[in-house]
């Protein structure tokens, strides 16, 4: 039978050799914190999974989570902790993340992590007792504002989604401090290493594609999806506003009205409805939208497969939509009298995603700027929740 110490080395070796570790300071991190501690429930099997492992629900949704390992490897890398680090860690979980950070800086570096369940916090405490990891401060209270306390941190990380980059962040960061977290663009979730080149500045040193739970408290997400009626489907706007109450039907009815099929210059995939093409696609044009549902609906076996629902990127008008199908592959749907038009602008965002060279979330380059009162948006920018401003490119970045 394997023992935790084996299930462990093979994790590990599986980490680095898939390329999501690359520092030694990290993999001895990863070796020196054993994670089945924290997960104190699971089998070695289950606790060295490559598997995100829910630990606590509200109403039947994870509100937090002991995240991938792949996952966690991908973050601390993006971070690029050092000894002697000062680091605040928003969203502690069961406080896994927040040992492999201490193990990184050293007794000459500290972490401090902020969770806004007092449960949560608890937990945290014990697990580092247990896993016998010292130099991490455990308190409870709302990330969304940070933990000035403690400030200011070389690096902050969140493990937990967000919407906006909130100033208290960027303010309470060092002048060459890294802030990395899951922000939401476009309704997609990218985890964006930033540095910080001013004041109130900020520019990504790396972007890779995430999922997470979101923030509760004062960061959380407002919400931008909607229900069509009577039909079980979800309308994931690339724009933070959600269509009208009158689009909602309109929309609903159309996709009951389709028109011909038209070849598509790239298959697309899963992974294309939130990275890659879906990303290129909500970038160039908010009116992008993805339409979440059952399986068993009549439109469901065409799309694509996404945790026991079917899912599909496309745009709407205002008397009709297009979507990318999964069956057919390679193919847009138009419904509706206007879904031709649709489909025209579903297929030219298609055809220059393929001529730029299908980049996907790790080729882009995303300056985040803490406006001054009174000073509005340019031209292109993307205002996030928190009221800073995203400037965002392709093909520009470090990677």
């Amino acid at each position: 039978m394997r023992t935790a110490d084996d299930e462990r080395a093979r994790l590990i070796d599986d980490l680095v050799r898939d390329g999501r570790v690359y520092d030694p300071r990290i993999r001895a991190a990863l070796d020196a914190v054993p994670r089945h501690l924290f997960l104190p429930g699971l089998d070695p099997g289950a606790a060295y999974a490559d598997e995100a492992v829910p630990i606590k629900t509200d109403g039947g949704v994870t509100v937090s989570s002991v995240s991938q390992p792949s996952m966690v490897a991908i973050m601390l890398e993006q971070l690029a902790p050092a000894p002697g680090h000062r680091v605040l860690e928003i969203g502690a979980g069961a406080g896994w993340n927040a040992g492999l950070l201490a193990h990184v800086v050293g007794p000459a570096g500290s972490v401090t992590t902020v969770d806004i369940d007092a449960d949560l916090v608890d937990g945290t405490r014990d697990n580092l007792a247990a896993a016998g990891v010292q130099g991490v401060t455990a308190v409870v209270g709302d990330g969304a504002g940070g933990y000035p306390a403690a400030a200011p941190y070389d690096r902050i990380e969140l493990t937990v989604g967000s919407t906006g980059v909130r100033p208290e962040w960027v303010t309470q960061l060092t002048p060459d401090g890294r802030l990395l977290l899951p922000l939401t663009v476009r309704g997609s979730q990218l985890s964006v290493a930033f540095d910080r080149t001013g004041p109130d500045r900020l520019v990504s040193a790396s972007v890779r594609s995430c999922a997470f739970v979101r923030l509760r408290g004062a960061g959380a997400d407002p919400g931008a999806d909607a229900a069509l009626p009577g039909g079980g489907w979800t309308v994931q706007p690339a724009g933070r506003d959600v269509p009208g109450t009158a689009d909602l039907p309109t929309l609903e009815r159309v996709l009951r009205e389709p028109g011909g099929d038209r070849a598509a210059p790239a298959p697309g995939s899963v992974s294309d409805l939130w990275d890659g093409l879906g990303l290129w696609c909500a970038l160039a044009d908010p009116g992008v939208l993805r339409l979440l549902g059952p399986e068993d609906s009549r439109l469901g076996p065409a799309l694509f497969a996404v945790a026991g629902a079917r899912a599909a990127l496309g745009i709407a008008t205002a008397e009709g939509c297009a979507l990318l199908l999964a069956d057919p592959a390679a193919t847009v749907r138009a419904f509706g009298p206007d879904g031709d038009a649709a489909a025209e602008r579903l297929l030219a965002l298609a055809d220059g995603w393929v001529r730029a060279g299908r980049p996907h979330a790790a080729d882009l380059r995303i300056e985040a700027v803490v406006p001054a009162p009174g000073d509005g948006p340019a031209p292109g920018e993307i205002v996030d929740t928190a009221g800073t401003r995203l400037r965002i490119s392709w093909g520009t970045g470090p990677g």
